[in-house]
């Protein structure tokens, strides 16, 4: 990027974020286009904030995007002006300066590193990796019964194309101590009121960040990562939910103990059975972090509103993806699940993509046609057909149902 690009980009997102919503929201939402999400209070702004899309607003300070599900549709890799947004604090930054960004990696390692970004792109080997990047509280608003939480539909998901540094090449760097146990990551935003607990750090197994897979990464789909997505360097971790991919990544320290900070524990928990779910209303008895995607699939190309014709061939399409097994199959019913068809399956992208799948079907007579469909991967994993529960309402996978009409 040359400076004279980034100075643009930085007034654009210094003059709009800076204020908070006190001074963003009146100007831009005057007429904004509104959005009716399946769930109970579900009307929505939709706002183009900068290099953005119009997109669904859940709340402005910090901002929490959703991408509008329609958009899906369009791509099996998701345009940078289209992918979600999720920020925790309110304190975000609101201007980088790429020449004087440098990465920090220490702790229990023999050769401390700083590392600027020239550094980052000359001095280590690059990778390209398509991978799902999935918020942990996606569908949330769709459980039922309600739980708490931001209220999102399906659209905190985006599939995108990572180019950066394999974590374990910058680890190795630096010789981690043999008593080495996880790798924690740190990045500019921080709360309004600094405290030990409240900073938004993150940690991975040591193993699990030296498996290849783990990356640094300074490019989305060929060009900068957005701003409000991490720019200048963003940690992507393949099949796990995004909670981990910190943005504006700073820092990286090797430590030698399970680190128990409050966005580890007690945050972002789910119930440790084989479910990972417990009977609504209740409370699990054990929890361990979230980790990796459950297997899920869509219908993108009919809504709710949507008309078909009986007798006349139609397309269905849609998207599947799972924590990196693989997609293996996706089945498809008109029926309510009573009969299933295997669809086709797209490109494969790789192991951590979206996978697109598309099929035909003749509806056979008027009337509301339940829409479904079931993705299967390699692990002999497959979406369940009815919802598993947990309190914070995290990894949403049911079977989805679209309901259109044929006439």
């Amino acid at each position: 990027m040359n400076s004279k690009n980034f100075l643009n980009r930085r007034k654009v997102i210094t003059a709009t974020l800076a204020g908070g919503a006190s001074s963003i929201l009146p100007l831009w939402a005057m007429g904004a286009e509104k959005i009716n999400l399946p769930m109970a209070y579900g009307e929505r702004e939709l706002l183009a904030f900068p290099e953005k899309k119009p997109m669904i607003v859940l709340t402005t300070r910090p901002p929490q995007l959703e991408t509008p599900f329609n958009y899906y549709d369009n791509h099996v890799i998701t345009p940078n002006d289209e992918f979600f947004v999720r920020y925790h604090m309110a304190g975000i930054p609101t201007s980088i300066d790429p020449s004087t960004y440098r990465l920090k990696v220490g702790g229990n390692v023999g050769k401390p590193l700083e590392i600027s970004l020239s550094d980052l792109k000359k001095n280590f080997p690059s990778q390209r990796i398509v991978a799902v990047n999935q918020c942990s509280g996606n569908s949330r608003g769709l459980f039922e019964p309600r739980v708490n939480g931001g209220q999102l539909a399906n659209g905190a998901m985006g599939n995108a194309a990572w180019v950066g540094v394999a974590l374990k090449d910058i680890l190795q760097a630096t010789n981690p101590g043999r008593s080495a146990k996880q790798v924690t990551f740190n990045g500019l935003d921080d709360p309004l009121v600094l405290s030990k607990d409240s900073d938004f750090v993150k940690s991975l197994d040591i193993d699990h960040a030296m498996d290849g897979d783990v990356m640094v990464a300074y490019q989305m789909n060929g060009t900068d990562i957005p701003f409000l997505n991490g720019y200048p360097i963003k940690l992507v971790v393949p099949g796990y939910y995004g909670t981990y991919w910190v943005k504006h990544l700073s820092e990286i320290n090797v430590i030698d103990d399970v680190y128990n900070g409050y966005w580890m524990n007690p945050a972002y928990r789910i119930p440790d059975n084989d479910c990972n779910c417990v009977e609504p209303g209740t409370a699990p008895s054990k929890t361990i972090p979230i980790n990796k995607f459950t297997i899920r699939s869509f219908i993108t190309n009919f809504t709710n509103s949507s008309i078909v014709t009986v007798g006349k061939s139609v397309q269905a399409r849609g998207i599947a993806f799972d924590a990196g097994y693989g997609i293996k199959k996706v089945l498809f019913s008109q029926d309510n699940g009573q009969n299933w068809l295997e669809a086709r399956l797209g490109q494969d992208l790789g192991r951590f993509s979206f996978r697109e799948w598309r099929t035909e079907f003749t509806p056979k007579q008027k009337g509301i046609l339940d829409l479904r469909v079931r993705a299967f991967n390699h692990a002999g994993e497959m979406q369940p057909m009815t919802a598993k529960w947990m309190p914070p309402g995290y990894m949403r996978n049911i079977v989805e149902t679209v309901k259109v009409t044929a006439v």
